[in-house]
């Protein structure tokens, strides 16, 4: 008995109303997946391929879809109300492998090589700089290794007195085009020519100072202008200070990445600046001017009397410049925080406690709280204290 057919959807895994993309992008899988070029040898890979192929192909086509909607299989082996028949053993699976790979197997079609002028490669270097650098802009110097063209050939890379010549392999394509037989027809793989590695030429007497390369690669200090406001982990560009281009291109950029120092005061989050002050309780509670550290120096702030310790005060425009206009800058927030002292002379821990006893004596209730516990301690056993204590050693 003849092996029944699986259901077309079922093979390529979507819903019956699956559009054309959604069959395209199911078939992509399953025909990468089992293509008999990806596994050499493997009848059941090959199998799965051809019942992949064969379910795209009616899929695909809607009146081949829409007879198989009505009838199923039995459209196409002549049984079913005049449907026809399909006859797959003639069918070019060629054609259809080709319109979902493209490139990527031939598939029948050429990729035009492309030997016109390209830019080059950017350059990437790292550049550190401190906290008010990155706040204020600056200018900084950098030595990077850069390739110019070779004076003696011109960036031929030929020997003076003799030119590159046409790849004979690729025709000067730069490209050379392979023709395979395989399951699905002829296939035609496009790859970068051996010979000349793309150029399209062939340097026969390659020019001695170069070697061949047509550039000369020295060390060269290049300026870098920071402008202001740029943080942590940005980049500067440097218009054509990267890789010669190729075939007349213009050469590739400079990326210079910045990585800010940390600062022992500030922090930074956007355009605004953090840090602590400590001021002492006198300034705290009697209030006064206090030194703040900035970024443009210090600057006296007046404390309001009664300040709590961790208040937090903000000192507008005294921020990091905008990137778009430093005319513009975020503000700086500074957290007070009240220092108690570790050591007092006597004559100053008295005036503390005269303090203290004139603003709620704190000290003496403290130390009555503390004697009331003692004295709690220390209080007389009764009889039944006594009585339960003996029970105890018993």
């Amino acid at each position: 008995m003849a092996e029944q057919k699986r259901d077309y959807y079922e093979v390529l895994g979507v819903d019956r109303s699956a559009d054309d993309a959604a069959l395209k992008k199911a078939y992509r899988v399953l025909a990468k997946k089992y293509h008999p070029d990806m596994n050499p040898g493997d009848a059941e890979a090959e199998k799965k391929f051809k019942e992949a192929s064969e379910a795209y192909a009616v899929l695909s086509d809607p009146d081949k879809r829409r007879q198989y909607d009505q009838f199923g299989h039995a459209a196409f082996e002549g049984g079913a109300g005049g449907a026809g028949g399909f006859d797959f053993s003639g069918m070019d699976f060629g054609d259809i492998f080709g319109d979902i790979f493209g490139d990527l197997f031939g598939g029948g079609r050429r990729r035009s090589a492309d030997n016109g002028p390209r830019r080059g490669a950017n350059l990437r270097a790292v550049l550190r700089i401190t906290f008010e650098e990155a706040a204020f802009g600056c200018e900084k110097e950098i030595e990077i290794t850069l390739k110019d063209d070779c004076p003696t050939c011109h960036a031929t890379g030929a020997r003076p007195g003799t030119s590159p010549e046409t790849c004979g392999k690729c025709g000067g394509k730069g490209k050379v085009v392979y023709t395979q037989q395989s399951f699905l027809g002829m296939v035609q793989n496009v790859q970068t020519c051996p010979d000349c590695g793309g150029t399209g030429k062939i340097i026969r007497e390659k020019c001695p100072d170069c070697r061949g390369t047509g550039y000369i690669a020295s060390r060269k200090k290049i300026k870098v202008s920071i402008p202001a406001g740029i943080d942590d982990g940005q980049s500067v560009r440097i218009r054509e200070k990267g890789e010669p281009g190729q075939g007349g291109g213009p050469r590739g950029d400079l990326l210079v990445e910045v990585n800010v120092s940390r600062h022992p005061i500030f922090q930074r989050q956007d355009m605004n600046i953090y840090s602590t002050a400590p001021i002492s309780f006198a300034q705290a509670a009697l209030g006064g001017e206090v030194k703040i550290s900035t970024i443009d120096g210090d600057v006296l702030y007046d404390v309001k009397p009664g300040t709590q310790t961790d208040t937090r005060i903000r000192l507008k425009g005294k921020g990091i410049p905008s990137l778009r206009n430093r005319a513009v800058r975020g503000d700086h927030y500074v957290t007070l925080v009240v220092q108690v002292p570790t050591s007092l002379s006597g004559e100053a821990k008295e005036a503390l406690r005269a303090y203290d006893a004139l603003s709620g004596n704190s000290l003496k209730s403290q130390n009555g709280a503390a004697d009331g516990v003692a004295k709690e301690k220390h209080k007389k056993k009764g009889f039944m204290d006594k009585l339960k204590e003996s029970l105890e050693d018993i």
